[in-house]
């Protein structure tokens, strides 16, 4: 391939990456999109599901496919966040301290049932994911570039989970969930498996490492026009207006909201926005970010709910809302 990739030989790689975790993984096309959509804007991206859907499978592929170093970090309510960056070790040798590196320290990692160690462990995160640095005994170290969190979490209603904080999540770009496949997929897991020989599926790159940090650089180029930017504030605004809602979308959730669009919009085959990237996009960007009111919580309102009565409230342009 080229030096430097063009818009439309970027939306090409990225189909092509789908495509190839698609061979490995069983799941929907959305689904996929969704986590390209969070690596092309350079977010994070949480992942919420029981366990056994797929969802480390998904990580370990979508590293494949883009010939990238891959870690998974086992989160339990022992790890310590030094665990997860990494410590200073005494070498008897030199008789001094050197720093050891943690598992923090790779292009992909997999945070797996992040919400099962305490917040303390889960924020350790925190530093790595917005900045891409880790700071232990007073010296910070880059992580390699580019860096992309894959965090899981099994619902919060399952024994021996932790909510995660609201800045946590707020550093997610999308959160998402892979679902259980139809039949057709569970009767193809089921003749993988009728073969004992049969290995953990596996992907080839589809492009070279380097050339993930330019897919990322792309979104950037993508235009907006004033009205399409005007829909996405008032979006993320009236979610604050909600009477269900205590804390809406943040002004960093505004930002990280546009440059998901963006990213959807390359993955689309264009150079714009449309209203249809924002829709799109939407539930999976807002929908963890709303911090219901405790009357809302208790009569089990659902987050996704809000989102698309928010869609139906504020007018897409060119169009008329709709009656609240």
């Amino acid at each position: 391939m080229a030096d430097s990739l063009s818009r439309t030989e970027a939306t090409e790689t990225i189909n092509a990456v789908m495509d190839r975790i698609s061979e490995a993984v069983i799941t929907d096309r959305e689904f996929l999109t969704t986590v390209s959509t969070g690596l092309l804007a350079r977010g994070h991206v949480l992942l919420e599901d029981v366990p056994g859907t797929g969802k480390t499978l998904t990580a370990v592929a979508l590293a494949e496919a883009l010939d990238l170093t891959f870690n998974r970090i086992q989160f339990t309510p022992d790890l310590l966040p030094s665990d997860i960056t990494g410590s200073m070790i005494y070498n008897e040798q030199d008789g001094d301290f050197r720093f050891q590196r943690g598992p923090v320290f790779a292009n992909i990692v997999l945070a797996d049932e992040i919400n099962r160690a305490p917040p303390k462990t889960q924020s350790a995160l925190l530093e790595a994911m917005d900045e891409g640095q880790v700071t232990v005994g007073g010296t910070t170290y880059e992580l390699p570039e580019p860096f992309f969190v894959i965090a899981t979490q099994n619902p919060i209603e399952q024994e021996g989970t932790f909510r995660l904080p609201e800045a946590q999540r707020d550093r997610f770009i999308v959160k998402t969930s892979i679902g259980y496949p139809d039949r057709g997929g569970e009767l193809e897991l089921i003749d993988r498996r009728a073969d004992r020989t049969t290995q953990m599926p596996s992907v080839d790159p589809v492009v070279e490492a380097r050339q993930v940090t330019q897919l990322r650089e792309l979104p950037e180029t993508v235009q907006a026009e004033a009205s399409i930017r005007e829909y996405l504030v008032d979006l993320a605004r009236e979610s604050r207006a909600d009477s269900r809602v205590k804390t809406g979308v943040s002004p960093r959730g505004i930002q990280r909201f546009f440059e998901a669009a963006r990213a959807r919009a390359i993955i689309g085959g264009r150079d714009y926005v449309t209203p249809d990237d924002i829709k799109a996009i939407a539930p999976s960007v807002m929908a963890h970010r709303l911090v219901l009111t405790s009357e809302a919580s208790i009569k089990n309102v659902d987050t996704h709910d809000v989102v698309a009565d928010v869609l139906d409230t504020v007018a897409v342009p060119g169009a008329t809302a709709k009656s609240a």
